[in-house]
């Protein structure tokens, strides 16, 4: 059975606002790697809307980016996505397909699939998948900034019972991001 996985850059204020920070080289190659072990990316319509065109578009056109945008824009879009969306018609990228079913029954049915391990990001999805238990493990990489304001993760969410976790990594960059993988404890 393949695990999901939610993954997150957050400030020490718990923020996820993408543009409060940039990802220093060591750490833009763990997502590269992060991104190419992955066998699926799940997102819901506003993530995919950020990521897409954004890397294929890279990709299209690398003159004047740096090399890490570009390795990570090689295998954001060589990955296969999950999108889900009810107002979406089409997605742009070739490796992306839009679940119109339920949420719950779609990852139940793609964590039985044979393959690689999930990873899902954004907000919205990876909170009520968090509500409804299906996330196996968290990985939260945390930047050394305050950015004081900005969505949280689980802001809308009310739990019914406490989320245990247990480390089970824990990687430090020069920039003085942390990257801290847990696993939800049964």
């Amino acid at each position: 059975m393949r695990k999901l996985i939610y993954t997150i850059n957050l400030t020490v204020d718990g923020c996820l606002d993408h543009t409060a920070f940039m990802p220093d080289e060591a750490l833009f190659d763990y997502y590269i790697r992060l991104v190419r072990d992955a066998g699926l990316i799940v997102y819901g319509r506003i993530t995919y809307e950020l990521m897409v065109p954004y890397w294929p578009d890279i990709l299209k056109n690398p003159a004047g980016e740096t090399k890490a945008d570009v390795e990570y824009a090689r295998a954001f879009v060589a990955a296969k996505k999950v999108v889900f969306s009810r107002t979406l018609k089409s997605v742009e990228d070739e490796n992306s397909r839009i679940s119109r079913l339920s949420l719950k029954e779609e990852i139940l049915k793609l964590k039985e699939e044979d393959g690689k391990d999930i990873l899902v990001g954004g907000v919205d999805i990876p909170s009520q998948l968090t509500a409804m238990g299906l996330i196996d493990e968290y990985l939260f990489v945390v930047m050394p900034i305050f950015a004081g304001k900005g969505r949280r993760f689980l802001d809308d969410v009310i739990l019914k019972e406490k989320i245990r976790l247990r480390l089970l990594d824990s990687k430090t960059f020069e920039s003085g991001s942390i990257a801290l993988r847990y696993e939800k404890q049964e």
